[in-house]
């Protein structure tokens, strides 16, 4: 093993002479990379072999890689004796790779850190080599003939050696992706070519067909092996962005109506491309904001016709979903048009009075509905869809909640009746937000005997878990109450407080002690605040250095805070 070593560090010699001959390195410093480069030599030749060792060998070269070209950018300027310089050094790391990815060949980072180092340093045919080594070990992971093929076109250029890096559709027949890829980068290569020869002023029309014939080709193949109109759309969409693919994307739409007409994807697609479509060319173009506003309005309304049309066709809840999508889409999309946003509003009204008289909603979309009725103050709207879902969905504590959100936000007076006969259809287990909702709705409208009555009728109705969060809740409004009620009857001793304090905290100590501090400011409890969330089994010790700061917010500054209070402190930290 010395032998082999020895002879390594010798092969390096004629390298090292170089540098140290143009000035790039001193003598001392060629002394330290041979030692170096020895230890490193040694722990990758030896007979157990580490993965880290070669990995620590290949950063090393690297490193002396980029050291060697700032030297020779910024303190030489010498770009002379590459060859047997830094050529030298990449030859000896690529070797250093290959070994190691012979070894761990599993190892996909592995890999991809040769693929990086031979993208800086090596030649193009190097990493073509690199690929197609890795490749033929990882033929199972499409991700890795998707990069080679990105490479072998944006960086060579080469058609051949595309389709060669896409012979990874052999490996994965039903990969959406790689075909989507292969397709792309086709039409992606011929628009290249096309640029590159408008830009030489040659004839390009061969060079067009035939990337075209090739694309077309790999559009037919694809289809033929994964159906379903969202690949089918997906390619539409890769097609749209090339201007001279204007025959293969109408070939690809009217097989996309004609093979998936019963899937609600292809009319969502068909409908929403109304909105692409741009005035006929003898048309005068809208030019003022009111002309602008009636014209996307017309083809909205083209939209909505395909999308009528559809869930005639296919009356499903798929199809209605789409419908709908789209109708809030439009509806939420900002206009300073009042026209136009009152269209959004009566067309989504209308989609949505038919998709309900069907029963072809899910539960979701009313809530969808609601909420964004609500966000635009459109309250009437909303309380018609919420008094329609709660009708088809009874059982649902959410859908009830939004009804009586609405009805609050409208002020209404049945708010207290509806409460109840919320609970009366729904099971008991899912009741306990509509009664904290309730509670919070009397406390607003500032109504205590009310408040008390709800949270009463709550305590016998909840059961269970609920029950601890109900009281907990029932508890804080009391103390809230009293504490504003003694806040007339001042001053009380901090004695008082204290007492007040035991009797209630052990139920929850924390917001005792944080309501009587803050409401009546008391800083001497701010201590014992502290030490019940050290000593209590229900405290929370990492609250304390909150809570020194809140002191501190009162008035009282930090150093004659811990003054005060620090034999206290030494006592029970």
């Amino acid at each position: 093993m010395a032998e082999i070593i020895q002879e390594r560090i010798e092969d390096r010699l004629p390298e090292l002479e170089q540098l140290e001959r143009i000035g790039l390195f001193s003598h001392a410093e060629i002394k330290a990379i041979i030692k170096k480069a020895s230890d490193l030599e040694y722990k990758i030749q030896r007979r157990t072999l580490f993965k880290e060792d070669f990995i620590n060998y290949v950063q090393y070269e690297i490193n002396l890689l980029e050291l060697i070209q700032r030297r020779r950018t910024v303190t030489i300027g010498y770009s002379f004796k590459k060859d047997e310089i830094e050529n030298s050094i990449v030859h000896r790391v690529q070797g250093v790779f290959q070994r190691a990815s012979a070894k761990w060949k599993d190892d996909v980072q592995l890999w991809l850190s040769y693929v990086v180092f031979c993208k800086k340093w090596a030649t193009k045919t190097q990493l073509s080599k690199v690929f197609s080594a890795m490749l033929a070990i990882h033929s199972n992971k499409p991700a890795l003939w998707i990069m080679a093929a990105k490479w072998e076109m944006e960086d060579r250029l080469s058609s051949e050696s595309i389709s060669n890096s896409f012979f990874g559709t052999r490996f994965h027949p039903e990969c959406a992706k790689l075909y989507k890829e292969y397709f792309r980068m086709e039409l992606m290569h011929g628009k290249l070519r096309k640029e590159k020869e408008e830009f030489e002023k040659a004839s390009m029309d061969v060079v067009r067909n035939l990337k075209m014939k090739l694309a077309r080709i790999i559009y037919k193949n694809s289809v033929s092996i994964i159906k379903g109109a969202e690949f089918h759309v997906s390619l539409l969409s890769i097609a749209q962005l090339f201007d001279f693919a204007k025959d293969l994307q109408k070939e690809i739409y009217d097989d996309l109506q004609t093979l998936h007409t019963d899937d609600p994807l292809t009319w969502d697609y068909v409908a929403r491309r109304e909105l692409e479509i741009e005035s006929q060319t003898g048309e005068e173009q809208p030019t003022t904001k009111q002309a602008k506003a009636v014209e996307v309005g017309r083809k909205e309304e083209r939209c909505c016709a395909v999308y009528e049309e559809a869930v005639k066709t296919l009356p499903t809840e798929a199809m209605w979903k789409c419908y709908i999508t789209f109708c809030l889409e439009r509806f939420t999309k900002k206009s300073n048009s009042g026209f136009l946003r009152g269209k959004r509003l009566e067309r989504t009204m209308t989609s949505f009075r038919k998709a309900h008289e069907l029963k072809l909603l899910s539960e979701c979309q009313y809530k969808q509905l609601i909420v964004c009725l609500l966000c635009h103050k459109f309250l009437r709207e909303a309380l018609e869809v919420a008094v329609a879902g709660t009708e088809l969905f009874r059982d649902s504590g959410t859908m009830w909640q939004l009804k009586l959100r609405v009805l609050i936000e409208s002020k209404s007076p049945d708010i207290a009746m509806l409460f109840e006969e919320a609970f009366v259809h729904l099971k008991p287990q899912v009741c306990l937000p509509l009664w904290i909702s309730w509670a919070e709705w009397e406390e607003d409208a500032k109504s205590q005997e009310d408040t008390e009555a709800v949270f009463k009728k709550a305590l016998l109705a909840v059961i269970g878990a609920d029950s601890v969060t109900l009281k907990n809740k029932y508890l804080i409004g009391l103390i809230k109450v009293a504490t504003e009620s003694l806040q007339e009857s001042r001053p009380f001793s901090v004695d008082f407080f204290r007492k007040m304090i035991q009797f209630e905290k052990e139920q929850n100590p924390a917001i005792c002690y944080l309501i009587v501090c803050f409401v009546f400011f008391l800083k001497d409890l701010w201590m014992d605040y502290m030490k019940e969330e050290l000593n209590h089994p229900l405290g929370r010790p990492e609250n304390c250095g909150q809570i020194y700061w809140r002191a501190e917010m009162q008035g009282e500054s930090a150093e004659a805070f811990v003054a005060k209070h620090a034999m206290h402190q030494t006592g029970h930290l």
